[in-house]
């Protein structure tokens, strides 16, 4: 028997804008912001949003992580979650309601070439 247990994963998303990664991660997506970190105020941010039980490291520091990740979110709601974006009207994205594999899906791109595939199981 194992004598530990994986918890959970927070991937880290590297970002070039702080204004532009606010816009799009708090007001668009409805994530949270849970802490900020910088080493003085003048040097790249390291933050932490969430959105449920999902939580994303986001950096301003070179060599942090390399853009165009895509990461898959599980969602309970997707219809719900989808008109949510959609009210925003948000002016770089309009993500549309997809169904493939067995899956409803919401796709959208952040402003650093980061793709969501945010998912609920039909």
């Amino acid at each position: 028997m194992n004598q530990y247990q994986i918890k959970n994963t927070i991937p880290v998303l590297r970002i070039f804008d702080e204004d532009k990664a606010r816009e799009f991660y708090l007001d668009f997506l409805g994530f949270s912001l849970d802490w900020e970190h910088r080493y003085e105020d003048d040097f790249p941010i390291y933050m932490q949003v969430s959105l449920g039980h999902c939580s994303l490291h986001l950096s301003e520091h070179h060599g942090d992580s390399s853009p165009g990740i895509k990461i898959r979110i599980h969602v309970e709601g997707i219809e719900a979650y989808h008109q949510f974006l959609a009210k925003k009207k948000y002016k770089y994205a309009r993500p549309g309601l997809e169904e493939a594999h067995g899956f409803k899906e919401v796709r959208v791109g952040d402003p650093f070439g980061n793709e969501f595939c945010f998912v609920e199981k039909i």
